[in-house]
């Protein structure tokens, strides 16, 4: 009886056939299972098929941190997005027509806000933290925090989704101010393009501010998060703002000098500060200084020999630094920020803010202290009418 030989399809590849001796023929369901040996040449079909459905399916998403544990980093819709064009709509049509607005474009994601590149920034650090401790929950987590109806949600997700963005814990509150979520979420930061959510939060004792789109596009590192902050009135109390409203430059001056070596008090981000220092030390314990994937600036208008001493002082007895500090005397920040490109930037003054606007700085207006007091006494002397 002769023997059956099975035809081999063309491209499937033959058995290696031993000297004397042939192999028998491997089950179809192991052949699948087992992966080529290592003296097989690549570019087989099978390789190329695994390869081809790798890609396809979908990559596993690391897991959220307890937000105990975390940084929370609460954002507005609209400070991660532009949403001008669905802003409008409300404005003039209504809850209704923007609701349906929304539902009719569910599937068109909403372009990059301000916020965006600080977003993404976040994300990098924590890849890197996850590569560096894969079972730390001291990461950055993101919360959208918006005051938007629910039936919104959906274009907001495909837009997290459409950008490969990790912002799991959403909080929609149909109209409702968000403000009172923000402790239950254990925020450490909230951005929003809403002033006076903004005002409301930092009422509450949580750090918080304006956030403004730059007036031009300035490319920023996609390694490094780079958060720049004032001094007075963002990281310290508005104590030497005071003086300086009150008694002018010369007596700020000479209180500075007597007040020297005693710390001012901190103002409403230092705790944001004190977060960013405490991840920074996780790359540093690791040997990882120079190649840190976070870099701090104090950015401030109080110069170095008159006044610089006790800013630098007062981090320290918070056992906190930045790491440029940069005195400008008065001079504008724009240009200098320029040269920064910080993913942030954080001022209590909004001539500053706007300056940074315009060189193409995103900033952050921190409205605290006497010089919000200060403008809005400036505006009731221009508008007496006003209520």
């Amino acid at each position: 009886m002769g023997c059956l030989i099975k035809r081999i399809p063309p491209g499937r590849p033959r058995l290696r056939e031993l000297p004397g001796r042939a192999e028998p023929p491997v089950p179809r369901s192991r052949r699948a299972m087992e992966p080529p040996g290592p003296a097989e040449a690549p570019g087989r079909p099978w390789d190329e098929a695994k390869a081809f459905y790798d890609n396809l399916a979908p990559k596993k998403k690391p897991k959220s941190p307890k937000p105990e544990n975390a940084i929370t980093i609460a954002v507005s819709s609209r400070a991660l997005f532009r949403m001008e064009e669905e802003q409008k709509i409300y404005t003039e049509q209504g809850v209704e027509a923007y609701v349906k607005y929304q539902l009719d474009h569910e599937n068109e994601p909403f372009l990059p806000g301000a916020a965006f590149p600080f977003v993404k920034a976040l994300e990098a650090v924590n890849a890197q933290l996850r590569e560096l401790y894969p079972d730390s929950e001291e990461l950055f987590d993101i919360v959208l925090m918006t005051n938007n109806h629910a039936q919104v949600g959906v274009r907001l997700i495909n837009s997290i989704n459409h950008y490969g963005l990790f912002i799991e814990r959403f909080c929609m509150t149909g109209g409702n101010s968000p403000i009172c979520y923000l402790k239950a979420y254990h925020t450490n930061l909230y951005l929003s393009s809403d002033a006076e959510k903004v005002s409301g939060a930092i009422e509450e004792g949580i750090a918080a501010a304006t956030i403004f789109s730059p007036s031009r596009d300035l490319e920023v590192s996609e390694k490094q998060l780079r958060v720049a902050f004032d001094g007075d009135a963002v990281l310290f109390s508005d104590e030497s703002e005071q003086i300086v409203k009150a008694h002018g430059l010369d007596k700020f001056f000479e209180h500075e000098k007597a007040h020297e070596n005693k710390p001012l008090a901190q103002g409403p981000l230092k705790g944001f500060l004190e977060a960013l220092g405490k991840l920074q030390k996780k790359f540093y314990s690791k040997g990882l200084r120079l190649e840190c994937p976070i870099r701090t600036y104090l950015v401030t208008a109080r110069s170095a020999a008159s006044s610089g001493a006790r800013a630098l002082k007062t981090l320290r007895s918070w056992g906190l630094e930045t790491d440029e500090a940069l005195f400008l005397a008065g001079a504008p920040k724009g240009p200098l920020l320029r040269k920064i490109r910080p993913h942030i930037f954080f001022d209590d003054q909004m001539f500053h803010v706007e300056g940074a606007q315009e060189l193409g700085t995103v900033a952050a207006h921190v409205p605290y202290g006497v010089a919000q007091k200060h403008k809005q006494r400036q505006e009731k002397q221009q508008n007496p009418k006003s209520k």
